[in-house]
């Protein structure tokens, strides 16, 4: 379990912290599929007492990262199909919606937003570094979510990322990776400027929908074992 033992945080952000660094532990693999989570364990590593962390595994659980049978077990999720697809098909609607909504919304300083956040995600591909590409294509797609005005879509859609980014994080390459997905960036950002909601709702659906034909394909061949 290679997690970097760190300094303490602040008490009002405890369980917060604790949260984030044990998402991407788990998003990074750091924290591996099937692996046991104590709490005591991950509460002396993160420097932290073990309420937070507690509160932190709650968290976890609800978003589908952590499973936990009482008096049982409690571990870090396996990669399951149709959980997967059952998150991407829910992602897709709220996307599609949260384009639909934030088009007429969108400004200048948005859409120089997105481009700069291509340009980083672009950059990140070039040198091959996930971490900043995800970060880039959060960034992306955040500027839409934020500009749509819904905080429930906004909520939802944080829950359920995690799970997706788990699978982006070990097979990068093989889904988002390319010239494909900066294009099909830089293309949203035409049909978000020309105002048009619906053709960009749905183009932004296909692209949901290409990428669920990808990962469906990495499970068929097992390379998303575990």
């Amino acid at each position: 379990m290679p997690l970097v033992h760190t300094s303490t945080v602040e008490r009002p952000k405890m369980s917060d912290a604790a949260y984030v660094r044990l998402r991407d532990a788990i998003v990074r693999g750091e924290l591996a599929p099937g692996e046991k989570i104590k709490d005591a364990e991950l509460a002396e590593m993160l420097g932290l007492s073990r309420t937070p962390v507690r509160e932190a595994i709650t968290k976890l659980i609800e978003s589908g990262l952590i499973e936990s049978k009482p008096g049982v077990y409690t571990r870090v999720s396996t990669l399951n199909q149709d959980d997967v697809a059952a998150n991407l098909v829910v992602l897709k609607a709220l996307d599609a919606l949260a384009v639909a909504s934030a088009v007429p919304r969108l400004t200048e300083r948005d859409f120089h937003a997105m481009r700069q956040a291509n340009r980083n995600f672009a950059a990140a591909v070039q040198k091959q570094d996930v971490s900043k590409a995800l970060a880039a294509d959060d960034a992306f797609h955040g500027v839409v979510i934020d500009a749509a005005g819904n905080p429930v879509i906004k909520r939802i859609i944080e829950q359920l990322h995690p799970q997706l980014h788990r699978i982006l994080y070990r097979k990068f390459s093989n889904l988002l990776g390319g010239e494909e997905t900066i294009d099909h960036h830089e293309e949203l950002i035409r049909v978000c400027e020309q105002g048009n909601a619906e053709t960009a709702a749905i183009m932004s659906g296909e692209h949901w929908s290409h990428l669920g034909v990808l990962i469906s394909a990495l499970f068929n061949s097992n390379e998303l074992s575990g």
